[in-house]
């Protein structure tokens, strides 16, 4: 609970993690002032890139007592602006979920290693972030919870498969290994209404600890306020309920 005269502190920064393959990758790492011990977040961008977007969001949530950490899953692809990076992996296809995995794993595996970390993390992402948090609540056993917001392509057709994306995320939900937070916008087409109904069904259906909702008048990236999809009041409550799954789960 935020009250006006509590001390506040925080240090953010560019950092240098091992990623797949132990390749040094770079990340966005803030945390709060103070010896902890904290959870920890990380958290996976979206295909628009690595962006001040998700810098901001890196250091909100680390301004609610997280050690919080993003790691730039496409820095072995370009350099450049987020925008020009982002149109080059789109172009090459994305990244493959392998190498995304193994640099998710990296920053996890990174802020578990401080010392004032108190040996709890999750995850969060949206859009393809999204995405490939629910593959790391699946593939991975690294989470003790997942965040995630309005993933695309967690359902693919055979036709969408590939070599960087052999199979599609949900066939891996009997794997799911951590309790996870789905938000969604009805008005959304990837993925659509349908597509997060048997998300949910099938995530029933073999046991999982899941929390979904859907916002009606929210559709893809309402929580982007920068941008012409943000709904202010789906917004306001998604990140009160992320905050709320965070804490039970991790503090």
């Amino acid at each position: 609970m935020y009250t006006t005269d509590q001390y506040e502190g925080m240090i953010a920064e560019t950092t240098v993690i091992r990623g797949h393959n132990g390749d040094l990758i770079n990340a966005y790492y803030a945390r709060p002032s103070g010896p902890g011990p904290f959870p920890s977040v990380v958290l996976i961008h979206h295909l628009p890139g690595w962006d001040e977007l998700y810098r901001e969001f890196t250091r909100r949530i680390a301004h609610h007592g997280y050690l919080a950490i993003s790691p730039d899953l496409y820095c072995r692809e370009a350099k450049g602006t987020p925008e020009d990076v982002a149109a080059a992996v789109r172009a090459d296809g994305g990244v493959s979920d392998d190498q995304a995995l193994g640099d998710i794993q990296g920053a996890a595996d990174y802020v578990l290693a401080l010392p004032s970390s108190n040996g709890k993390v999750g995850t969060f992402g949206t859009c393809s972030g999204g995405r490939h948090a629910f593959l790391a609540g699946c593939r991975l056993t690294v989470f003790d919870a997942v965040v995630e917001c309005w993933g695309g392509n967690v359902i693919m057709n055979s036709d969408q498969l590939s070599d960087k994306q052999p199979v599609s995320p949900n066939e891996y939900t009997k794997d799911l290994n951590a309790p996870l937070l789905g938000l969604f916008g009805n008005l959304d087409q990837s993925p659509t209404p349908e597509q997060v109904n048997q998300h949910e069904n099938e995530l029933e259906k073999a046991g999982k600890s899941i929390e979904f909702h859907r916002y009606d008048d929210a559709g893809h990236g309402f929580f982007y306020y920068d941008r012409g999809a943000y709904h202010q009041p789906s917004a306001v409550d998604g990140w009160e309920k992320m905050f709320d799954f965070l804490s039970k789960n991790l503090k």
